[in-house]
């Protein structure tokens, strides 16, 4: 089975999506088997991390953003913002596909863990994801 899903981000930051991908898996009815989601895009990414104490996320973003700052002089790719290149050279060290194990009909998700988009553009963007259940 496979689903395309939509997300609406609003700028720069990790965009929980833990429930819309547990929504997938309880409409599948698996009890079984794995959960591959993948982001369309070439600017933004996916990434399992802590779903506790926001600070953690936005620890993620500033450390992220200083070592993949904005208006390098290399940059060749700039006519969509300043952001722009920055956000494929993130989307390229992160990653824009996950699997993730569905055990007893439920994601095999850590206690401390949540599933995120990681915008990568200072604007807002819908994304778009596929997720893919397999037994």
């Amino acid at each position: 089975m496979v689903r395309k899903i939509s997300v609406q981000t609003r700028g720069q930051a990790l965009h929980e999506i833990t429930s819309d991908l547990a929504e997938v898996v309880a409409d599948a009815g698996v009890e079984e088997g794995l959960c591959t989601v993948m982001i369309q895009h070439t600017s933004a990414s996916l990434t399992i991390q802590e779903n506790a104490d926001p600070s953690a996320r936005c620890d993620l973003e500033n450390w992220l953003n200083r070592l993949v700052a904005e208006n390098d002089p290399l940059y060749t790719h700039t006519a969509e913002g300043p952001d722009d290149m920055p956000s494929h050279i993130k989307a390229a060290l992160t990653s824009t596909t996950l699997s993730i194990p569905i055990a007893s009909g439920r994601l095999g998700l850590g206690r401390w863990q949540g599933v995120y988009v990681w915008e990568h553009r200072r604007r807002g963007s819908r994304r778009s994801l596929l997720v893919h259940i397999g037994q």
